[in-house]
């Protein structure tokens, strides 16, 4: 698949600069920033449906942890404890 970008000429300049300075062509340069940003896509999306799936088992089962009880978990475990996960509990 063949695929055309139209690039402005100040980006095109700095894309040169970028490459040079780092021993690789403009060709190469933009293709690893675009494999980059489709890494970093791929990776926001799959976390998205993570969460979203995680949500949905919450809401189905009823349970979940406090927000106060993550955050002081949080706040031990910054410090270098080793604190006891909070558990999931039934909610009203």
């Amino acid at each position: 698949m063949a695929i055309s970008l139209r690039v402005p000429d100040d980006i095109k300049e700095r894309v040169s600069d970028l490459a040079a300075k780092s021993d690789s062509t403009p060709h190469a340069f933009m293709v690893d920033a675009i494999r980059e940003k489709v890494e970093a896509e791929e990776a926001r999306l799959a976390f998205l449906e993570e969460a979203e799936a995680r949500l949905a088992r919450m809401k189905a089962s009823g349970a979940g942890i406090a927000a106060a009880d993550a955050f002081a978990y949080l706040d031990r475990k910054s410090t270098g404890a080793n604190p006891r996960k909070p558990r999931a509990r039934k909610r009203p």
